[in-house]
């Protein structure tokens, strides 16, 4: 038989639960009226999650459009650039070419007529923006051939040294960086960064100048210039190592000075990434240091790296001018400063345009290799 004092609702308690005796506070209760508005809250919440959330496709695509609207409007900046800024530039190309060989005031006048230089400025603007286009970019005034053509018959040369320099100083550079960080203010970590450091304030005109003496003509073991000795087939294999001989000289030149930013970024990076606390928990779990740094720290300290290795890959191959020049490697460095002396204003316009493309499209794969990358570039 149940007491009064048991009765609940003697107790004022009129939701007919007890108090939890292991509490301070009683267990809180939700009518039926205030569960149904928090159902629907709650529905509201995740139908308007949904609803703002894009799809992962729409997402990728708004974003591609984005970089791929700002690629487009920096190239369109450069072409007008390219036309403007080379007409600036001192000296008569026509005048020049008078000099070399007698020629009348009206021969004069009949050569800068054929290369369009006495039309109004708008005019041979015009006439650029459409030879842009069409991808005729003229004829050049010191090899007397399609500027489209030679830079395809110099652009191999081109992608061949810097591809093979930019492969040697990704690798060199990331592994130097992950072991100076990881052995900091050691002897190695000081070496490395030291040495980085030097060559990277060298100029590479100076270190090449300074490799060709030494190497080409004091010791005289390495091929002094050009990118094949005369008569060989460079696809047979004596041509193929001739060929290498004559790459160690100007990849050596650009490794030096490219690799120790590559150094320093992922040096930094990974010492970043070493005071967070998932490496120790990683160590608690019973991970060797190399398996914390090749599976954990490494991945993490490699986005901000990535990212300086693609917007300096479309440099390295702009940066190729000087030690194409210097070790006279016929590729499209070599072709600009061949140009510059002219002026040949349409083979400059060409090269200028070809590099500043490279670049731009280095920085648009930069963007979207990170945001594939990263995950927080994704969310944002």
């Amino acid at each position: 038989m149940t007491s009064p004092t048991d009765n609940p609702l003697d107790r004022g308690d009129t939701t007919g639960n007890r108090a939890d005796p292991g509490n301070d506070t009683a267990t809180s209760t939700t009518t039926p009226a205030e569960a149904s508005d928090d159902l629907t809250a709650a529905s509201a919440l995740e139908v308007r999650s949904d609803v703002d959330e894009p799809p992962k496709g729409a997402s990728f695509a708004r974003y591609f459009l984005r970089k791929l609207g700002g690629a487009a409007i920096s190239m369109v900046l450069v072409v007008v650039l390219g036309f403007f800024a080379f007409r600036m530039l001192p000296g008569d190309p026509v005048l020049k070419i008078a000099k070399e060989r007698p020629m009348s005031p009206a021969q004069i006048a009949e050569l800068r007529s054929q290369y369009g230089l006495d039309k109004p400025l708008i005019v041979q603007f015009w006439d650029y923006l459409v030879g842009i286009v069409t991808g005729n970019l003229g004829e050049s005034y010191v090899y007397r051939k399609p500027v489209a053509a030679l830079i395809g018959e110099y652009l191999g040369p081109t992608l061949l040294l810097t591809g093979t320099a930019a492969v040697i100083a990704i690798a060199l550079g990331l592994w130097l960086g992950q072991v100076s960080a990881w052995r900091r203010n050691s002897l190695f970590d000081r070496l490395a960064s030291s040495t980085a450091l030097v060559l990277w304030s060298v100029p590479t005109f100076w270190l090449g100048l300074i490799l060709l003496m030494v190497f080409g003509g004091t010791l005289q073991w390495l091929p002094t210039g050009g990118m094949i000795t005369p008569g060989l087939d460079p696809w047979s294999p004596a041509g193929i190592l001739d060929v290498a001989e004559h790459l160690i000289l100007p990849v050596v030149t650009l490794v030096a000075v490219v690799y120790a930013q590559f150094l320093m970024v992922m040096r930094a990076s990974l010492i970043e990434e070493m005071t967070e606390d998932y490496l120790t928990t990683a160590r608690a779990k019973g991970l060797t240091e190399d398996e914390v740094r090749r599976r954990h720290a490494v991945p993490n300290a490699l986005l901000p790296t990535v990212t300086v290795v693609f917007l300096h890959l479309g440099g390295l191959i702009a940066g190729a001018v000087t030690v194409e020049a210097v070790f006279s490697w016929p590729g499209l460095g070599k072709l600009t400063f061949d140009a510059i002396s002219g002026p040949d204003l349409p083979l400059l316009q060409g090269t200028f345009v070809v590099f500043s493309a490279l670049i731009i499209v280095m920085n648009l794969a930069a963007d979207l290799v990170y945001r594939f990358l990263d995950p927080r570039v994704r969310r944002a």
